[in-house]
């Protein structure tokens, strides 16, 4: 193992990506984790204080005041990889936990945390006590997370099985939860690297999209024009429907509004309202076209721990 003193003090971590999907497997080599429904956030955790860092590497604190002490559960400095979720009838709930994730009132987040309080759900550890260990497989990695971190209320670690991937998938569908995990079982872990040791196991598709306009609606129904990048230029997506999610509206509706569109404009949007291409929106759907377009989307909700560059449309 490798000792970087200054990896914890400087907050160097950017996570390590999903890099494949795939049907339902069973394999000998591979763990399975349920794929939870939150937010990719790494802990950097030591004797007196804990910092949560989304993937834009943005300190989210604040936002999270209920996982301030989560540090306490650690027998030594670390730095851990998990999702923060927010749990409503059992199960995880992206809408809460994009809610909390807009709201910028210290009072409201207040309310918020006590009504539907948030968990930090480890599934990885990076580094301990000063050694980073990225280096080692995926097993002896959690072993030492099991080690040195004692759960409560607040600080789960996330449960695994060997094998049978297909039994897994068929509870998460049972269920309605939103998928699996397969991680190979050997695997390092690659600092913001993309790749096909870890696969993705879903229900239902599922991606993210810049937001690049909206439609008003008879009866106060909006539909929002979703664009994502292709070789470096933003590409006309398709539409989705927001539903009744007025704050996400409201941060989309005070946007900065443009006078064009940021691709050549189809047809059936030639009264849209274009805003700068700045908003990042979660999109649920069965599958793609042939064109990239989306069949029967949901709207998740907006998200500010992804930037719009980063929405890539995958040929």
């Amino acid at each position: 193992m490798i000792r970087v003193d200054d990896i914890f003090e400087n907050k160097l971590v950017t996570p390590m990506l999903i890099g494949e999907s795939s049907e339902a497997f069973d394999s000998e080599d591979y763990i399975f984790e349920l794929k939870l429904d939150g937010i990719r956030c790494i802990a950097y955790l030591d004797e007196g204080s804990t910092e949560l860092r989304n993937k834009r590497n943005l300190k989210v604190n604040n936002k999270y005041p209920e996982l301030m002490e989560i540090h306490k559960q650690v027998k030594k400095s670390c730095i851990l990889d998990g999702e923060v979720i927010i749990t409503k009838d059992g199960k995880p709930h992206f809408s809460e936990l994009q809610r909390r994730a807009h709201m910028s009132n210290d009072f409201k987040i207040k309310l918020h945390s006590a009504k539907f309080p948030a968990s930090f759900v480890a599934y990885d550890i990076l580094y301990l006590d000063g050694e980073l260990v990225t280096d080692l497989p995926l097993m002896d990695r959690k072993r030492l997370l099991e080690e040195n971190a004692v759960e409560n209320e607040s600080l789960a670690i996330s449960r695994y099985i060997e094998r049978e991937g297909k039994k897994l998938y068929e509870l998460t569908v049972k269920e309605e939860l939103e998928g699996v995990i397969a991680k190979l079982k050997d695997s390092k872990y690659y600092f913001g690297k993309r790749t096909k040791d870890w696969i993705k196991i879903k229900n239902l598709q599922d991606d993210d999209f810049v937001v690049c306009g909206y439609i008003e609606k008879a009866d106060n129904v909006i539909s929002l024009i979703l664009g994502q990048y292709l070789e470096g230029e933003l590409t006309y997506i398709g539409h989705v429907t927001m539903g009744v999610n007025r704050e996400d509206f409201n941060i989309i509706k005070t946007s900065k509004k443009i006078d064009k569109a940021p691709f050549p404009i189809p047809k059936g949007n030639e009264n849209a309202i274009w805003i700068e291409p700045s908003l990042v929106c979660r999109v649920e759907f069965m599958n793609r076209t042939k064109g990239g377009g989306l069949r029967q989307p949901v709207f998740r909700g907006l998200r500010d721990d992804k930037r719009p560059e980063e929405c890539v449309l995958r040929t």
